[in-house]
């Protein structure tokens, strides 16, 4: 019997801890349970890091970037100055990558080439991402706002059509080649004709969103129309853009070579992975390395953007059972 009085006395004095505890933190109880869960940034993140594969796009992507940063660093050559005492030559403890028909250190070209590329690429597809997702869920969101609205939408998804039927492709390198091929032009030019699709996608999407009850709600609540697109609809379609933002560094890099392989893109001196491969295609029997270096780049830069953009999209959507269970 005193043993058992003993134990109810130490629980009791366990309880009124906890209780004093609980007193002094009112918040500790609840902060104790919150810490428990599993918040949505840990869970994407542990969903991401079991595609291995787009781990690997990950890891890729970073030594890309760091090749781009550091690799003008390590060499003693500059992409700019030329070698005239090696014109041409297979790559060697000197010139790692080779040396072009003029010169130049392939191995700098091709880090000063990364860069510019990548800088297009993000560049490009972050300005059209955040310009697709305004036009189109405004496009959505006007047609439920009564007649006007819809024929604001229609308008505007008139235009959308009208200049996805322009050829691009061939006024963005009649522009770019009469203003000298600047990359900074070419950045401007891209993003003024890569939005169009992305929008009318996203307006699909969102014309599911302007009729849920949030959004009515807050409609009818007097919320200003554009704090209900960044606070409602753009957020309920955050996974589908930061996809797309993925994807269309990977199709801004394909477009940027494929203006600078045609000659329509950068011009001499500044170089991209799109003119150093137009450089080698032309020596392609004689001095191989000069085309399969730079192509060897290029296509580590679309596999591991398109091994990102797999591995958000399991990471991010719900559906997904690639990204395993929570």
């Amino acid at each position: 019997m005193a043993e058992i009085n003993k134990e109810i006395v130490e629980s009791d004095e366990v309880t009124l801890l906890q209780t004093e505890r609980n007193l002094e933190d009112p918040g500790a109880g609840v902060n104790e349970r919150r810490s428990k869960r599993t918040s949505m940034k840990k869970l994407y993140f542990r969903r991401f890091m079991r595609n291995k594969v787009a781990v690997v796009g990950v890891f890729i992507l970073l030594a890309l970037i760091l090749f781009a940063i550091i690799g003008p660093w390590v060499t003693e050559w500059n992409w700019e100055d030329p070698d005239f005492m090696a014109l041409g030559e297979p790559p060697s403890a000197e010139h790692w990558f080779g040396t072009q028909i003029a010169g130049y250190d392939l191995f700098a070209q091709c880090a000063h080439a990364v860069g510019r590329s990548l800088t297009i690429g993000f560049s490009v597809a972050i300005a059209t991402t955040l310009i697709s997702a305004i036009v189109g869920t405004a496009t959505a969101y006007a047609g439920a706002l009564g007649p006007r609205g819809r024929w604001l939408e229609k308008a505007m998804l008139s235009v959308i059509n009208f200049l996805l039927i322009m050829p691009a492709f061939l006024i963005i390198g009649l522009i770019i080649t009469g203003k000298g091929g600047s990359w900074q032009l070419l950045i401007l030019v891209l993003i003024i004709f890569g939005w169009m699709g992305s929008a009318r996608v996203i307006w699909s999407l969102s014309m599911s969103l302007r009729e849920r009850e949030f959004v009515t709600a807050a409609r009818y609540m007097g919320v200003p129309g554009i704090k209900i697109l960044w606070r409602h609809m753009v957020p309920n379609i955050g996974s589908l853009l930061v996809i797309q933002m993925t994807l269309g560094v990977q199709s801004t890099v394909m477009a940027e070579t494929s203006f600078s392989f045609l000659g329509l893109g950068l011009k001499a001196p500044d170089v991209s992975l799109g003119s150093l491969l137009s450089i080698g295609s032309d020596s392609l029997v004689s001095s191989p390395w000069l085309f399969y270096f730079p192509a060897g780049i290029l296509t580590m830069i679309t596999l591991a953007a398109a091994f990102v953009a797999d591995g958000l999209r399991d990471a991010l959507d719900p559906n997904s059972q690639a990204g395993g269970k929570a």
